[in-house]
């Protein structure tokens, strides 16, 4: 990985947009930022954040709007592919590259679904802790998919 590839991918991470826009993609990037926006107020995700960091989680899980926070983890994960991508600039880059991404925006979602009843050692992890353990198992799926799918 090269370091523009490396700097789109974190700045990508900060937030949704952010890549495209580096990668000098402004339409995109601009739509990107605004969906973000968009399903950050109406899911109450800012919120949702700064309660469960405070340790509050049962609280979050009353603010929270599922029915929008639920298109978080694909617009995110999206986006952090469609930059990346666009990143290597003609260079080889993998066509499965998409693949970790995919199997992460799947496993951030089922942990979205079921924050509210999953306990790890006694403590509610919540709808921002949980999607957020659940991306290791999505990276290792989706990297061993790729690895499966190139040796055939």
């Amino acid at each position: 990985m090269n370091i523009k590839v490396l700097e789109v991918l974190l700045w990508s991470i900060a937030l949704p947009g952010f890549g495209q826009l580096l990668n000098k993609n402004y339409v995109k990037g601009i739509l990107f930022l605004l969906l973000e926006m968009l399903i950050n107020l109406q899911s109450g995700f800012n919120k949702l954040i700064i309660l469960s960091f405070h340790g509050n989680t049962h609280a979050a899980l009353e603010q929270v709007n599922f029915q929008w926070l639920m298109f978080y983890p694909c617009l995110y994960f999206f986006a952090m592919w469609d930059a990346v991508k666009d990143a290597y600039e003609g260079e080889a880059c993998s066509p499965l590259l998409f693949l970790p991404f995919v199997f992460i925006a799947y496993a951030v979602t089922v942990g979205l679904i079921y924050s509210p009843k999953i306990t790890i050692f006694g403590y509610l992890a919540g709808p921002v802790f949980l999607p957020i353990l659940f991306i290791i198992p999505g990276v290792i799926i989706g990297l061993v998919a790729k690895k499966l799918i190139n040796r055939s």
